[in-house]
């Protein structure tokens, strides 16, 4: 009724306004606010590919929904990475809320950061989570990958190795990752580690859509993972980034060793001292820029 009676009081310049602003609003809300829906509806939103880059990689961090502190963190070291290959997408990926407090404060991060897929499963390791990631990716999307990365969340990607050592590889039929055995180079020798494996989109699809894997979803997943590469005779590229990918040091045996300049990925960090020194390995604050406003030298 206001309304009404504003367009009758007004020009028809004034009209004209009025119109074009409500349409800005509307488009505003709709291009920056998700809709926010139950917990077992997933909510994605990614940003547009960018112009120049060679191909799209999706890395989606399998977590769980109560680990906020760390998913804040997480976001920090990948905020400020980048890479003028690869058009990078990083989610974060869990079950479905289950606690009153995750569907606001989920809910919130959804609204800021656009980064949460929520997938239709109750929270596991090895029973289902990674195919119901993979598999549910082809009809949730609104656009496809080159790749796809399963990530776990005590692993640090640097992104712009990852993007230059998948560069000169197949955009199809691939499988990436640290083989297992830790002492073998031979990537086909036996499945990708779970740190950290990417598969290229047509083998995503081929997962989303065969009867015969969504029988076989339980067991070890990155185990899993290769059996079922195996039984299709799929991926007849697969590509070991040895040594580039590795346990921290001293955590894993053979599959561990020192720092290297050229690291893609380093598993199992599960205490600060570890994420620190990793982060001071690789000096990520190098370009923090110089201000009166704070100084970050220790003191102690």
């Amino acid at each position: 009724m206001m309304l009404r009676r504003v367009l009758g009081l007004a020009t028809l310049p004034t009209l004209a306004i009025i119109v074009l602003y409500i349409c800005f609003i509307l488009f505003s809300i709709r291009e920056k606010s998700p809709l926010l829906s139950s917990s077992n509806t997933t909510v994605l939103v990614t940003k547009p590919p960018r112009l120049h880059a060679q191909f799209s990689l999706l890395i989606g961090i399998l977590t769980r929904a109560d680990k906020y502190n760390h998913r804040h963190f997480l976001r920090l070291l990948y905020g400020i990475q980048s890479s003028p290959q690869a058009d990078i997408d990083v989610k974060f990926v869990f079950c479905n809320l289950t606690k009153p407090e995750q569907r606001v404060l989920v809910a919130l991060e959804i609204m800021r950061f656009n980064d949460i897929i929520i997938l239709n499963c109750f929270e596991n390791m090895n029973s289902g989570k990674t195919y119901m990631y993979f598999s549910s990716l082809p009809r949730i999307l609104p656009h496809q990958y080159d790749y796809v990365m399963k990530a776990d969340d005590d692993v640090f990607l640097r992104l712009a190795p990852l993007a230059l050592s998948l560069q000169p590889l197949p955009r199809i039929d691939l499988y990436y990752g640290f083989v297992i055995p830790c002492a073998s180079m031979n990537p086909f020798v036996n499945y990708m580690s779970g740190m950290g494996f990417l598969l290229s989109w047509d083998i995503v699809e081929w997962i989303s859509n065969s009867k015969i894997l969504a029988n076989d979803t339980f067991g070890p997943e990155d185990k899993l993972v290769g059996k079922w590469l195996n039984m299709g005779n799929k991926a007849k590229n697969r590509f070991s980034n040895k040594p580039a990918m590795y346990d921290y040091p001293g955590t894993n045996g053979r599959c561990s060793h020192d720092l290297i300049p050229d690291t893609v990925a380093v598993h199992r960090l599960k205490r600060w001292d570890q994420w620190v020194h990793v982060l001071n390995f690789f000096n990520v604050t190098k370009e923090l820029v110089h201000s009166n406003l704070y100084s970050v030298s220790f003191n102690g």
